[in-house]
């Protein structure tokens, strides 16, 4: 009971509560956009994404970071762009129809990573990669530019961005042999692979030279025991 409780004080910290909150707004999002209420949208939407820049920040900053916090970061995460793809549509149809293809583009970026980890490690990617943190800084201001001004060239920046975050990710998932999360870049989850597999060949190194040590000290055994029978 002791671990157990101290791993739910742990998960009761703010970072997880704006994860949570990010989580919740999805709800209230939809309902706007249903109700085609465009400035309540737009208000509650930036406060999502500022949970987004502030959760996992505060929880390396102040060491709460948690697996229950990963995880509700990753749902927020993938709520949150479904609900932006759902209040372009809902909210601003004309727009939509001149960036859809951009649209379905972003669409396909983020599910590659997730149809790949879910089908290796079966949970959603946790890298959090460096690529993936700048895309979502710019994405924010982009959706605001394209919905409150028309600008689409910056969305569509960031959109093609997102093609490099999409295949970075499912490399990543395809060379890491253990569920990882926190992983900057390829370049990382490369090292990553390094460290295990020397960590692993020393461990079997030494697993092999106490094996051929007992047997050793074995071997001795018997041929001392059969030196005293013949005397």
């Amino acid at each position: 009971m002791a671990p157990r409780s101290a791993e739910a004080v742990d998960n009761l910290n703010l970072p997880n509560a704006l994860s949570l909150l990010r989580l919740l707004s999805a709800p209230v999002l939809l309902w706007a956009a249903h109700q085609e209420l465009r400035g309540f949208f737009l208000w509650i939407l930036g406060l999502a994404l500022i949970t987004d820049l502030l959760d996992g920040h505060l929880a390396r900053r102040w060491g709460q970071t948690t697996e229950l916090g990963v995880k509700l970061d990753s749902w927020g995460d993938l709520t949150t762009y479904a609900v932006m793809v759902a209040g372009l549509i809902w909210l601003w149809p004309e727009i939509f129809a001149g960036e859809q293809w951009f649209v379905y583009l972003a669409i396909g970026c983020y599910l590659i990573p997730v149809i790949t980890s879910l089908l290796k490690f079966r949970e959603l990617p946790r890298y959090h990669t460096w690529a993936a943190k700048i895309a979502a800084l710019l994405m924010a201001p982009a959706y605001y530019l394209l919905v409150l001004w028309a600008v689409a060239w910056p969305f569509r920046l960031v959109v093609l961005f997102h093609i490099w975050v999409a295949i970075e990710e499912a490399i990543i998932t395809l060379i890491l042999t253990r569920r990882q999360h926190d992983v900057p870049t390829l370049f990382h989850a490369r090292e990553t692979v390094r460290r295990q597999r020397r960590m692993l060949k020393e461990r079997t190194e030494r697993h092999r030279q106490l094996w051929g040590r007992g047997r050793t000290s074995a071997d001795q055994s018997l041929h001392d025991t059969g030196q005293g029978r013949r005397r």
